[in-house]
């Protein structure tokens, strides 16, 4: 385990929602308030799949994480964006089959610095650590990552329902190809995000007009762009519902799509 950081006191706004408590609202969590569960309602009720979506996102984010370190020899991870602690977190699938495994969290958001400790468990034989800064800002995340993570190796880069609060498409890819310019051939990119259609739209919309921060979805064909150069794993880019599940799926396959894909 490391040690254990200087965990700083920020003031949490509790009178407009927040992205992660409501996201933490729609996994069933309690770590969200009044306001931020009045439009996780609203939303639900707008669009009833956006409680399918993040549900479907955290057991992708496990099955692509356990075949990273059972299949693919993956000991290190970089999770950017990470939101509020919950089960199957990052380190708990990783060293649950490599001990070994390093984790570095990455999030900018004051409420989930308020909750990061559950975050720096670790088994003896690995390590996690916690970096608060803005996946946009790469320099730092990538100096303070370094303190853990050895990028000289490969690295899982993990971006789970995050990337749609980049307006931007050609930022969103110059992002994602800085960091992967920062890891060595070997490394992989896990990504999802909601598509584009008209449902998704008219849900952002209400998302961004009820005070929360903007989330936007994006055409399929954008979201599969930011794919490109690497190798994906089979069965390649789509409904995450649809990626390698553990059981049958039930019902229509979600509007979160994504992939796991290899650096060559």
């Amino acid at each position: 385990m490391s040690d254990e950081p200087q965990i700083r006191t920020e003031r949490i706004d509790t009178s407009t929602p927040h992205s992660a408590r409501v996201w933490n609202y729609w996994l069933g969590g309690k770590d969200n308030y009044e306001v931020d569960r009045r439009l996780g309602a609203t939303m639900a009720e707008l669009y009833p799949q956006i409680i399918d979506i993040a549900r479907a996102s955290r057991r992708f984010q496990a099955r692509a994480v356990r075949h990273l370190a059972q299949q693919a020899g993956i000991r290190q991870f970089l999770d950017l964006g990470t939101g509020l602690p919950t089960a199957d977190a990052t380190h708990e699938v990783a060293q649950a089959i490599a001990p070994d495994a390093r984790v570095v969290y990455v999030d900018h958001d004051p409420i989930v610095l308020a909750h990061a400790r559950p975050l720096l468990t670790s088994t003896a034989e690995g390590s996690t650590d916690y970096v608060h800064a803005d996946l946009r800002d790469v320099a730092t995340v990538l100096r303070e990552a370094a303190g853990t993570l050895d990028l000289q190796r490969p690295v899982a880069l993990m971006l789970l329902s995050t990337l749609g609060h980049v307006a931007d498409s050609a930022e969103a890819a110059a992002l994602l190809r800085t960091y992967l310019d920062a890891v060595p051939v070997g490394s992989f990119l896990m990504l999802c995000d909601t598509i584009e259609t008209d449902e998704t739209r008219a849900a952002s919309d209400e998302y961004a007009d009820g005070g929360a921060m903007p989330y936007i979805s994006r055409p399929r064909e954008t979201v599969r762009s930011f794919a490109d150069g690497l190798d994906l794993v089979d069965p390649g880019f789509g409904s995450i519902s649809l990626w390698r599940p553990e059981e049958p799926a039930a019902g229509a396959p979600v509007d979160q799509w994504g992939f796991l894909g290899a650096k060559r």
